[in-house]
């Protein structure tokens, strides 16, 4: 994963995701977390992932393990909100882009949760 220091805890996040333990997500999520995951697999095939921490487990157990590499390529943090653009690669290819937003309450814990991936676009 390429680390950014703008955006340190979706940098964490993602490094959790390419691990042999992304659960350990779990552990960064306030008490009123959100989340929506849009998930396309290219073709019009694709999934949303909604809701709370049930929702974000729900996502993990049907989650691939240590099989794609998230790279973070912009980052920024405004507003207590870090926003990135990146690429997920398998095997060292491209896989898709994606697009997280994450808002970050005073204990650094995630509240709220927007990623959107897609194959069909790629910023390269």
């Amino acid at each position: 994963m390429t680390t950014t220091t703008t955006t340190p805890i979706l940098a964490q996040w993602f490094e959790y995701m390419d691990s042999d333990d992304p659960d350990r997500v779990l552990g960064m999520i306030a008490d009123d977390f959100v989340m929506s995951v849009q998930f396309s697999k290219g073709a019009g095939q694709s999934a949303e992932f909604v809701g709370d921490r049930a929702g974000l487990v729900g996502y993990l157990e049907q989650r691939e393990k240590s099989v794609l590499v998230h790279h973070v390529d912009i980052g920024v943090t405004a507003d207590g909100c870090e926003m990135v653009l990146g690429r997920t690669t398998r095997a060292g290819e491209f896989e898709a882009s994606f697009t997280a937003t994450a808002q970050v309450n005073g204990a650094g814990l995630v509240r709220r949760l927007l990623i959107a991936r897609t194959p069909e676009v790629s910023f390269a």
